[in-house]
């Protein structure tokens, strides 16, 4: 998923999608990392992507909470 593509998507999210969206994330990395130490991750650049996308996430939840956009 592009990058805008996906901030268009998290913006339209209200609270609690945003925090099951986290969640997902927050799994997917887990089970990303999990992957790696075992020597079967086939796209490391996928880590990279989803600690980037749960940031995005973090930061949309975090001007919701002050308001400001």
């Amino acid at each position: 998923m592009k990058v805008n593509e996906l901030r268009k998507q998290i913006s339209e999210m209200d609270s609690a999608e945003l925090e099951q969206k986290l969640a997902e994330y927050k799994a997917e990395l887990f089970n990303l990392r999990f992957q790696m130490a075992m020597g079967q991750l086939e796209n490391p650049m996928r880590i990279r992507e989803v600690r980037k996308a749960v940031a995005r996430v973090k930061t949309r939840m975090r001007q919701r909470e002050l308001n400001i956009g």
